[in-house]
């Protein structure tokens, strides 16, 4: 099919869809960011993009902490309103009822209803432009006992987590393969991969 050429712009997608806390758990802050995503495995780092403008950008400024909280269906209008307000004149957290709790590593809260909350500690920052990229390592990960299994295995699908594609929240679903499945071989006999 013939494509049309544009020029260079974030059309990447879906991307994930997170809330970022920061803050105390006495005074948390919470701001939903899509640019974000893993930068290495050892250790294991991870970014965040933010605008300098952003109330979440002079704290994480300060504090050099912060918190990805993966983000579900049930979590969708939080998730939207977290982008739209600013917590330099709305307490979000408090307004779309989200439960602030102690992190294992870090100061700042990560959110019950999230299952899966990554605690960084900022490594470098980055002016970019628009954005400057928050790089930090992921000193703890903090996962809801019920997606793991008997064997200590992760089970994310069965956290219907929320993605962004242009302009859309979208609740993952389908499974259509996993790690290997294109490379994999086929058993001797079964004819089955």
């Amino acid at each position: 099919m013939a494509k049309i050429t544009w020029p260079g712009a974030t059309l990447l997608a879906p991307v994930p869809a997170v809330i970022v806390t920061s803050g105390t758990v006495e005074k948390p802050n919470a701001a939903t960011v899509a640019w974000t995503g893993i930068v290495n495995s050892e250790p294991p780092m991870t970014y965040i993009s933010l605008r300098k403008s952003r109330h979440s950008h002079k704290i994480i400024s300060q504090t050099g902490e912060f918190v990805i909280n993966l983000t579900t269906g049930s979590l969708a209008k939080a998730t939207d309103a977290c982008g739209v307000y600013t917590g330099a004149k709305m307490d979000k957290i408090k307004a779309y009822s989200l439960t602030p709790e102690k992190a294992s590593k870090v100061s700042c809260p990560t959110l019950a209803q999230s299952p899966l909350c990554l605690e960084c500690k900022v490594t470098e920052v980055k002016e970019l432009g628009s954005h400057d990229m928050f790089l930090a390592e992921i000193v703890a990960v903090d996962v809801e006992e019920n997606l793991v299994d008997e064997n200590g295995k992760l089970d994310l699908k069965k956290a219907n987590l929320l993605a962004y594609s242009h302009g859309d929240y979208v609740q993952l679903g389908k499974k259509i393969g996993s790690f290997g499945f294109a490379v994999k071989k086929k058993k001797k006999g079964s004819g089955k991969a």
